[in-house]
């Protein structure tokens, strides 16, 4: 059965990787497994066609026959499931994995995300400059842990699993700041993440639809 994703039209990075669609194509290029995309427009997303999909109306989307998926970590998580190379066979390694795959998602993303949400949604408001700084601390004190717990090794645990990818994935969002960069180990890690020719191949696809004529030419 054909496996169709959704992405944006335009997205809002400019196709630097970091809208979450390059995350279920990085995980189904690992996988080994084809896909399309259909693309959809900031609109688009509202409308009763999208919701009946995504009921938060966001992207991406993930559909297989009869299955409609939403949410990245379960998208991830059901790819990983399906084809050997994203999680261990090992059951306690592969718990080990799942484990990082929600810490990327629910304990390092969200304050990541609030870099964000203080620079664009509230640049305009009197306490970001306040506000900032606090972020940045807590940024750092989430990444101070990581990079303690990553120490010298290549990978989370063993060897790259789909926890390595959402970890990655949630780190390339810290890069803008310049935060990433005060923590070497983690610029190395984020690197070889970057690396895997999977990863390249789901970024590739990503750019060249933002670097595309728009639609309305």
């Amino acid at each position: 059965m054909t496996i169709t994703i959704t992405a944006f039209e335009r997205s809002p990075d400019g196709g630097k990787g970091l809208a979450r669609d390059t995350r279920v194509r990085w995980a189904l290029e690992e996988a080994g497994l084809p896909y399309e995309v259909r693309l959809v427009s900031m609109r688009a997303m509202k409308e009763a066609a999208h919701l009946a999909l995504h009921p938060f109306g966001q992207i991406p989307t993930y559909e297989e026959g009869e299955l409609a998926l939403f949410e990245t970590g379960a998208i991830v998580l059901h790819i990983a499931e399906r084809r050997p190379g994203l999680l261990p066979t090992d059951a306690n390694a592969r718990a080990r994995a799942i484990t990082w795959m929600f810490a990327a998602l629910n304990t390092v993303e969200p304050p990541i995300l609030e870099l964000v949400t203080v620079k664009f949604v509230e640049g305009d408001k009197p306490w970001k400059d306040e506000r900032m700084p606090l972020v940045h601390d807590r940024v750092r004190a989430r990444l101070t842990q990581l990079a303690a717990r990553l120490g010298g090794a290549d990978w989370l645990d063993g060897d790259f699993s789909a926890g390595d990818l959402l970890m990655v994935s949630v780190l390339l969002r810290a890069r803008p700041s310049g935060l990433l960069d005060e923590f070497s180990s983690l610029a190395a890690y984020v690197a070889r993440g970057e690396a895997r020719p999977a990863y390249q191949r789901a970024f590739a696809a990503q750019l060249a639809i933002n670097a595309a004529p728009s639609p309305a030419g």
